[in-house]
C-alpha cells in the first residue's frame, strides 16, 4: 500500500510504483500512434476525410465523466469498508486480549501461560482471515499459533478463520465451565468473538459480491471508444498537436478506469491495496508484547506501507 509523501509533491509528477500508468502504457501508446495515423490520412487525404462536430464529444465526455465518478465511489466504498473492516479487527484483537488477560482468573493449576492458547488463536484467525481473502495457502504462522490437535482439526475446512473462531469460543466456554470466568464476563468476551466474526463476513461479503459485471463492460466500451473516435472530433481545431491532446485525454479516461478495477478488490496484492500483511504483523506484534509473548521476527512484506 502506497502512502502519499506531502513533503515531496513535486516527485508525485515521476512517481511510478503505485501508478497505474505502467499497467495502461501499451494502450496509450496504441492510442497515440492511432491518433497520428489519423492526423496524416487528413493531411494527405483531405477530401477523403470525413471530420465530425466537437459538440457531440463534449456531450458524451459529460456523460462519460458523470459514469466514471460513479464507478469510481462504489469502488472506493469498496475500500473503504475494507480498510475500516481492518481497523476494527486490530481494536477488538486488542480487547479481546486485554479480557482474556486480565478475566480469567488463575486458579486449579490454570497459569498464565495457559492463557495464551487464546491469544495464540486471535492472531491465528488474522492471519487466516488474510489466507482467505488472498486464497493464499501459507499455513506456517497457523501451526505456530496452534497446537497439532488443533491445527489438524481445522486444516481441511473450507472456511478456516470460522473455525478457528469456534475452537476461541469453545476455549472461552471451557474456562467458562471451570469456574475461571462468571456468565457476565463471558457475555462480554463473546462480544469480541462476535465481532470478529462480523468483520469476517463483512470481508467475505466484499469479495464475493463485487460491483456488476456489466457496468465494467459497459465502462471500458464507452472509454475506448470515446478515446478512438476523439482524433475525428479534434484534427480540424488543433490540427498537429491532436496526437498529443488526444494521448493525454486518453489517459485521464483510461487511468481512472484501470483505478476503479484495481481498488473495486482492495484485499488483492497489488500496490494499492490494503497492506493485509503488514496490518497482521502489527497485530502480532501488539498482541505478543501484551501477553509477553516471544516477539515475531517481522520480514518485510511486499504489501508494506511504502511512503512515496
Amino acid at each position: 500500500m502506497i502512502v502519499r509523501n506531502k513533503k515531496h509533491t513535486l516527485k508525485m509528477l515521476f512517481t511510478w510504483r503505485g501508478s497505474v500508468l505502467k499497467k495502461i502504457y501499451p494502450r496509450l501508446i496504441i492510442l497515440f500512434a492511432f491518433s497520428l495515423a489519423v492526423y496524416f490520412f487528413h493531411d494527405y487525404y483531405p477530401h477523403v476525410f470525413i471530420p465530425l462536430n466537437i459538440a457531440a464529444f463534449t456531450l458524451l465526455g459529460i456523460s462519460l465523466a458523470i459514469f466514471l465518478g460513479f464507478c469510481n465511489s462504489a469502488a472506493y466504498d469498496r475500500y473503504w469498508e475494507g480498510r475500516k473492516l481492518w481497523g476494527s479487527l486490530m481494536i477488538h484483537s486488542r480487547s479481546l486480549t486485554y479480557q482474556i488477560l486480565n478475566y480469567i482468573e488463575e486458579k486449579d493449576g490454570f497459569t498464565k501461560e495457559e492463557k495464551k492458547v487464546g491469544v495464540n488463536l486471535i492472531i491465528a484467525f488474522c492471519y487466516a482471515l488474510k489466507n482467505q481473502l488472498r486464497k493464499e495457502e501459507d499455513s506456517s504462522v497457523l501451526k505456530r499459533y496452534m497446537s497439532p490437535e488443533v491445527y489438524n482439526r481445522i486444516k481441511s475446512n473450507r472456511f478456516i478463520p470460522s473455525a478457528i473462531l469456534h475452537e476461541l469460543t469453545n476455549w472461552i466456554n471451557l474456562q467458562h465451565k471451570a469456574g475461571r470466568i462468571d456468565t457476565i464476563t463471558q457475555a462480554r468476551i463473546d462480544q469480541n468473538i462476535n465481532e470478529l466474526s462480523s468483520i469476517l463476513a463483512g470481508c467475505e461479503r466484499i469479495v464475493h459480491t463485487g460491483i456488476p459485471f456489466a457496468y465494467f463492460v459497459l465502462l471500458d466500451r464507452t472509454v475506448y471508444i470515446y478515446c478512438f473516435i476523439l482524433p475525428f472530433g479534434l484534427i480540424e481545431t488543433i490540427n498537429w498537436a491532436m496526437p498529443l491532446f488526444v494521448t493525454f485525454v486518453g489517459y485521464s479516461f483510461i487511468a481512472l478506469d484501470a483505478i476503479v478495477a484495481e481498488i473495486a478488490e482492495p484485499f488483492g496484492t497489488e500496490e494499492n491495496d490494503l497492506a493485509l500483511t503488514q496490518i497482521c504483523q502489527n497485530i502480532e506484534h501488539s498482541l505478543a508484547e501484551i501477553a509477553d509473548l516471544p516477539l515475531p521476527d517481522i520480514s518485510s512484506p511486499n504489501d508494506k506501507f511504502v511512503i512515496q
